[in-house]
C-alpha cells in the first residue's frame, strides 16, 4: 500500500503582501522605530542642557589672572551682608574695617569712599536661565539696594559682588537660595603663609 505524497503546492488564499503579519512586523515595526527615533532626536534637541557658562574655557585660563581682585578684598578687609526680602528686594551692606572707618582711609592708603554702584552676579549652579546680573545702587552710608526675581525653588547659587572702580575688588560666596541673609567674607586662603 502506498501513502500519498504531501502536497507542497498548497497556496494561501491571499498574497503575502495582504497578510496582516507582514504589515505589522515587516512594515509597521520598522516604520514605528524610525518615527520614534526622529521624535526623540527632536525632543532631545529641544530640551538640551544649557551651558552654564559659555566661556568656561576662557574662565579657566584666566583663573590665575583674576585672583588679584579677591586678594584686594582680603588686603582691604572688606566684608558684606546681603539681605533678601520675599518681594525681591535686595539690600547689601558694604562693611569696611573699623580702623578704616576711623581714619577715613582704606588699608592701602586710598580714601574711604562708597562706590555709586556695585555689580551683583547671581549664578545658578546648573541652569543659565536662572542667572541674574543686577546693579546695586548706593542709597546711604554703606547701604545698597536692587530688585531681582529669584526662582522660588531652593537651589545652589554662586554670588559675586564686585566694584570696578579705582579699587577693583570682588567678594564671592556660595549659598542655597532663597534665604533671608548671606554674609560675604574675604577668602581666607590669602592669610595662609606658604
Amino acid at each position: 500500500m502506498s501513502t500519498p505524497s504531501p502536497n507542497f503546492k498548497h497556496q494561501d488564499s491571499q498574497p503575502w503582501y495582504k497578510n496582516y503579519m507582514v504589515i505589522i512586523f515587516v512594515i509597521g515595526l520598522p516604520a514605528f522605530v524610525v518615527v520614534a527615533c526622529i521624535f526623540f532626536v527632536y525632543y532631545s534637541y529641544q530640551i538640551r542642557d544649557s551651558v552654564v557658562r559659555d566661556d568656561w574655557y576662557m574662565d579657566g585660563k584666566t583663573l590665575y589672572h583674576d585672583v588679584s581682585r579677591d586678594k584686594l578684598t582680603y588686603d582691604l578687609d572688606i566684608h558684606g551682608d546681603m539681605r533678601f526680602s520675599d518681594s525681591g528686594d535686595i539690600t547689601f551692606y558694604l562693611n569696611y574695617p573699623e580702623q578704616s572707618m576711623q581714619t577715613g582711609k582704606l588699608k592701602n592708603g586710598t580714601a574711604l569712599t562708597y562706590p555709586d554702584t556695585l555689580d551683583l552676579s547671581i549664578s545658578h549652579a546648573t541652569d543659565i536661565k536662572k542667572d541674574r546680573d543686577v546693579v546695586l545702587t548706593h542709597q546711604e552710608d554703606n547701604k545698597y539696594t536692587a530688585q531681582v526675581d529669584i526662582d522660588p525653588l531652593t537651589a545652589k547659587y554662586y554670588l559675586q559682588v564686585s566694584s570696578d572702580g579705582a579699587d577693583d575688588w570682588r567678594m564671592r560666596d556660595v549659598a542655597r537660595l532663597p534665604r533671608s541673609k548671606v554674609s560675604f567674607d574675604p577668602l581666607p586662603v590669602f592669610g595662609k603663609s606658604g
